[in-house]
């Protein structure tokens, strides 16, 4: 059931407060509901790319080895309840709006002013666990780590994807900087999977472990990707994207296949591979190589390469890459197409869009510029000087709609690819959705983890 209007109005009134990082005001709250997150098993994911896929996989794997399990991501696509999701399935709306009810009661017993968009929906996530009982939460980072919202818990896992330059203004100028944020989620005498990263960034994340007494997992240490296969997409069936072959430290070779399409996605595939692993040895048992095989397989993540082939033979991909780091992983994926594409791309006014157009509008044959919509949406009609090169079409249209029409209509056969803002291809699915019925909603789809199969062996 959707999202009932006054709870749809309350949220945006709470988008006023804006981002205020901190932890003591989201602990006067979680204490006034009566400290959920008390005894809540949870695994806590920052990063800086990659986070919500890790997320999304952890809690496939888990699903998949039939722990009852709950996944909080943020931000999302087209509708808020697909931040909360019990199962791979989303929150339904009435059921939010009452959450929300009882969250906002609290805030104004607890604190001097309402709670933030993000501390509001971060008390909801963890209230709904606790009441539905779950077994394993999987709660992605907002913003940072160290006075992030979901940093009021105490996670038995923590993971740290990659790490790059994003919301400088918040988290620093350097990626040691920001490292040393994303490190505010290590606890004491608890694991914590860290990503492969340059060596900055590995000393910082190295000392912090060592200064918090937190146990320090290295994923490339513990697996590595050997070789990967991957599918041609619009062609191949897509929930077969890629094969891959990973190492494990004794030597054995491992395959998995994933519906998540890119070598990046192979990356964090490992990653949460060596998270899952390493929650086996904390007393997960059940996750074992025969779930990890199939939450891999039963994992789907909404927006990331994702393929839309229209009715009229036009092939669409989103992607929802949004910084420096996400377009470079992009731009990779594109080169193995190995046909040409066209760009219908949409970036937020703080983003740093020199670098994200300096990998990405190299490869396309005709670009269209448009603003996602909001305030923050930069206008497209500033991009057009970054986006000018030999040969290169550029078309402005300000309206994603229009965009869209105009990117569709001049793409003469090739694949259009809407990216540089999860925004707009949240927007673009919408629009999509009204126009052709494609692709499904993204609450409406389930993350992944249970699949049709009725037995489980629990062995490994």
């Amino acid at each position: 059931m959707a999202l009932p209007p006054d709870t749809a109005a309350a949220l945006d009134r709470l988008t006023l407060f804006g981002v205020r990082l901190g932890l003591e005001r989201m602990r006067r709250l979680l204490a006034a509901l009566g400290d959920p997150q008390e005894g809540l098993p949870l695994v806590l994911v920052a990063g800086t790319n990659g986070k919500g896929t890790v997320s999304a996989l952890l809690s496939s794997f888990a699903s998949a080895a039939r722990y009852r399990t709950g996944l909080y991501t943020s931000p999302h696509l087209e509708t808020v309840e697909e931040r909360l999701r019990l199962g791979g399935e989303a929150i339904g709306g009435e059921r939010l709006g009452a959450l929300l009810e009882r969250v906002l009661a609290a805030g104004d017993e607890a604190l001097e002013e309402p709670p933030t968009y993000f501390e509001a929906l971060t008390a909801c996530a963890l209230v709904w666990f606790v009441e539905e009982e779950v077994e394993l939460a999987v709660l992605e980072v907002g913003l940072g780590g160290r006075f992030d919202a979901t940093n009021a818990t105490e996670p038995a896992l923590s993971v740290i994807t990659s790490i790059d330059l994003d919301h400088r203004e918040h988290l620093g100028s350097t990626r040691e900087e920001v490292a040393r944020e994303k490190a505010g989620v290590m606890r004491s005498d608890r694991p914590v999977v860290v990503a492969a990263s340059d060596a900055g960034v590995a000393a910082v994340l190295a000392e912090e472990a060592r200064r918090t007494g937190a146990r320090l997992v290295p994923a490339a240490e513990r697996l590595r990707v050997d070789a990967v296969q991957r599918f041609k997409p619009f062609v191949d069936p897509p929930e077969r994207r890629q094969r891959i072959w990973v190492r494990e430290e004794e030597g054995d070779r491992r395959i998995y296949e994933t519906a998540l399409a890119g070598r990046h996605q192979a990356e964090n595939l490992a990653l949460a591979l060596v998270a899952a692993q390493t929650m086996a040895e904390e007393g997960w048992g059940r996750l074992t190589q025969r779930a990890l095989t199939r939450g891999s397989r039963a994992c789907r993540w909404p927006g990331r390469l994702e393929e839309v082939p229209l009715p009229d033979g036009e092939r669409l991909l989103l992607d929802v890459a949004h910084n420096p780091g996400g377009a470079l992983a992009l731009a990779a994926a594109l080169d193995d197409l190995d046909e040409p594409v066209d760009l219908l791309f949409g970036v937020l006014a703080d983003k740093e869009v020199e670098p994200m157009l300096a990998a990405l509008a190299p490869r396309a044959r005709r670009l269209t510029l448009t603003r996602p919509s909001g305030p923050r949406g930069r206008e497209a009609a500033s991009l057009l000087r970054l986006a000018e090169g030999e040969g290169r079409e550029v078309v402005v249209a300000e309206e994603p709609g229009d965009a869209l029409a105009s990117a569709l209509r001049g793409a003469e056969g090739r694949i259009v690819v809407g990216c540089g803002s999860l925004a707009l291809v949240g927007e673009l699915r919408a629009l999509l959705h009204r126009r052709y019925g494609v692709p499904e909603p993204a609450v409406g789809m389930s993350v992944g983890g249970v699949e049709t199969e009725t037995t489980y062996d629990s062995g490994s």
